[in-house]
């Protein structure tokens, strides 16, 4: 096999492994993350698994890496197209309730999960989990001084508090879903989202 052929079948391998290790932390944790359940699952052995991150550490920040960027495809992309502002919160607020009910992660959303999880933690893990929902906040946070510098959105809205009150409604939409599969709770964190934002219900 040439040096190129090899280097291509690598990368194959590992973006099956990652695949694999979201589908199970999702359901299972982070922690839940085992080298051996992995290639088990993907007939793989212990060391052709863990040779392409080089510990748990290692597969647990790759799956996490992984759930962020499929968030970012589903979410972000699909709402940056979006003028600024007002019409492009409206864009990210009914994609990110279309994700959630999507069930493109088996046991919700990925990062509520892990965020969970390592709230309580020291270590990469945490700090990657924080790092991605800062982004994601500073997302939110920009468009809304953007609304409101544009005469969109009232003047007294604070960001900080939009962020933190959609933030909540997200959280509360996957529990809703996951837990009691309330179908009339999407609506809801629409209507909540909204409000947040000072729009009619």
């Amino acid at each position: 096999m040439s040096p190129r052929r090899s280097a291509a079948a690598a990368r194959e391998t590992r973006g099956e492994i990652v695949a694999r290790a979201v589908a199970v932390a999702s359901t299972d944790g982070l922690e839940g993350l085992t080298i051996g359940r992995l290639a088990t699952d993907l007939s793989m052995s212990k060391a052709g698994v863990i040779g392409h991150f080089g510990s748990k550490e290692g597969l647990q920040l790759a799956a996490l890496e992984e759930a962020v960027a499929i968030f970012t495809r589903e979410v972000w992309e699909p709402a940056a197209a979006a003028p600024p502002g007002r019409a492009r919160l409206e864009a990210i607020r009914d994609a990110w309730i279309a994700h959630l009910q999507s069930g493109v992660f088996p046991g919700g959303c990925f990062l509520t999960a892990a965020s969970m999880e390592f709230d309580g933690r020291d270590g990469p893990v945490r700090e990657q989990v924080i790092a991605a929902l800062n982004r994601w906040r500073a997302v939110i946070e920009r468009d809304v001084r953007g609304a409101i510098d544009a005469g969109e959105l009232p003047r007294e809205l604070d960001p900080a508090q939009v962020w933190f009150e959609w933030n909540a409604a997200a959280v509360g939409l996957n529990q809703a879903l996951q837990l009691f599969g309330d179908a009339s709770a999407p609506e809801r964190a629409r209507r909540a989202m909204g409000r947040a934002l000072g729009l009619p219900a």
